[in-house]
């Protein structure tokens, strides 16, 4: 088995849960997944099988979107609902959906982020989120990450303990923290904030309406049917920039030869095709493709 499954994370898991479950389903310990959720955060998880995971990192290169609902009034230690309560401030109600949408707007493009405490981002070989359960600070790497759309999508819902909250989407780059996002849009607002729920709706170009529960995994192997639901391992690298080889290209690159071509210098991975079969990955490096990882 080699491909791609579109699984639905269901809040309570891990994403290495799921991985951990698939292979028990799928009698194999090539199981990896593109692009961690937070346990209560739901939706489309990508994962790799077999020959597929020498691509996980690529798999979440083309971006994902979300929706969620922010809250006003309150922050807590983890920025999301599951936090105790840091810091208390009444929302006016003279905040209207014009300011908040202009202050969304703000955050469009390239933006400059500090990784929550409660993260998996390591510093120092340790894990954030192990010195912040220490009660501990340290400093956080700035990463730059891209927004490329932040809309609010519910009007304004005001309630009896002066916080309001509404919907929005979001579509970004990897490695963004959304509840982070939650938080510095409530700070530019003049209040405390939280991410109060995150569902993932699409990642690496697979879409929540497609995804599939394991209990599905697990009934279509039963059924005999688990090819139904893999998809091709070209979906791993959707984010990245296509090159068709020619026949002779297609021999050569397999053992591991260089291309010569009149390509740009980047540096950058490049995947490789030959008609519609994903071939592997190369590099350019003075107008020559070199094969990185080659799957066939």
């Amino acid at each position: 088995m080699d491909g791609i499954l579109n699984i639905y994370k269901e809040a309570g898991w891990t994403s290495n849960d799921v991985v951990q479950k698939l292979r028990g389903i799928l009698r194999t310990k090539k199981v990896g997944h593109g692009g961690t959720l937070d346990p209560a955060v739901t939706g489309v998880l990508p994962v790799a099988v077999g020959k597929a995971t020498r691509l996980l990192e690529y798999m979440d290169s083309a971006g994902k979107i979300y929706r969620g609902e922010i809250t006003l009034g309150f922050s807590t230690e983890t920025e999301d609902a599951t936090g105790a309560l840091v810091e208390r401030t009444p929302v006016s109600p003279g905040l209207t959906e014009a300011k908040v949408d202009q202050a969304m707007g703000q955050f469009l493009g390239k933006i400059q982020q500090i990784p929550p405490m409660y993260s998996a981002v390591k510093v120092n070989g340790r894990k954030l989120y192990e010195y912040a359960r220490k009660g501990q600070t340290v400093e956080r790497p700035v990463r730059e990450v891209e927004i490329k759309e932040l809309v609010r999508t519910s009007p304004l819902k005001f309630d009896d303990q002066d916080c309001v909250s509404f919907d929005f989407r979001v579509a970004c780059s990897k490695g963004t923290y959304v509840r982070t996002l939650a938080v510095d849009l409530a700070r530019d607002l003049g209040y405390a904030g939280h991410m109060a729920c995150l569902q993932r709706t699409m990642a690496n170009g697979l879409i929540i309406d497609n995804s599939k529960k394991l209990v599905e995994v697990e009934n279509a192997r039963d059924e005999g049917k688990l090819d139904e639901l893999f998809l091709p391992m070209a979906w791993a690298v959707s984010g990245l920039e296509r090159f068709n080889l020619s026949e002779a290209e297609f021999a050569a690159v397999q053992v591991g030869k260089r291309i010569r071509r009149n390509l740009p210098v980047s540096n950058e991975p490049i995947a490789v095709f030959y008609g519609e079969k994903l071939v592997g990955i190369c590099q350019t490096l003075e107008n020559e493709l070199k094969p990185k990882k080659i799957l066939i």
